[in-house]
């Protein structure tokens, strides 16, 4: 029946998370909704340019509270029992607990800038920022060796390359959500 909604609901129970990473000559800005990551490798150093919106993290709790909400530990800490994020693309019938608005963040880009890796939770929820970015390092590393040693110029497989190697170790690693994962060269 043409008044019947119910093949329509489905729309508002569905949501996603997002990271969106603008790099420049001299920052990086990064928006973030949900708990989808980047993280930047600075001379081998793993550091974060998003912040994950866990609903147990102690401003989101406030915010969620604060709009008549609650955060249930359920299986994990959930708006509600029932999603494990406090914001996200989406999701509408979790409004006004959940939101859409990202975080933005700015970070100084510097020669020290080695990589960007931009993933999904499905990555993040079983591999360490630290280990992201020594698997990503050392296939960078590998690819340069095979260069040097055969002649040949840059190649854009390596970053692609990474990024397939840590999807595989999330699956292996027992991952039970969507895995996405993009690696950026900054040198």
């Amino acid at each position: 029946p043409a008044d019947d909604d119910t093949d329509t609901n489905w729309v508002n129970t569905v949501g996603s998370s997002a990271v969106v990473v603008m790099v420049g000559k001299n920052e990086v800005v990064v928006a973030n909704s949900g708990n989808s990551r980047a993280v930047l490798c600075r001379d081998g150093v793993a550091t974060p340019l998003s912040r994950d919106h866990n609903p147990d993290r102690p401003d989101e709790l406030e915010r969620v509270e604060a709009a008549g909400g609650r955060v249930i530990n359920w299986n994990g800490c959930r708006v509600l029992g029932v999603l494990a994020t406090s914001r996200s693309i989406g999701d509408h019938y979790l409004k006004p607990f959940v939101i859409s608005e990202p975080e933005v963040t700015i970070s100084q880009r510097t020669e020290c800038c080695d990589f960007l890796v931009i993933a999904s939770d499905g990555l993040w929820d079983v591999v360490t920022n630290e280990c992201v970015c020594q698997v990503v390092r050392r296939c960078l590393d590998a690819q340069t060796k095979r260069q040097f040693s055969e002649g040949m110029s840059g190649s854009s497989a390596a970053p692609a390359n990474a990024a397939a190697l840590l999807a595989q170790l999330a699956l292996a690693r027992g991952s039970k959500d969507n895995i996405t994962v993009i690696v950026v060269e900054l040198r």
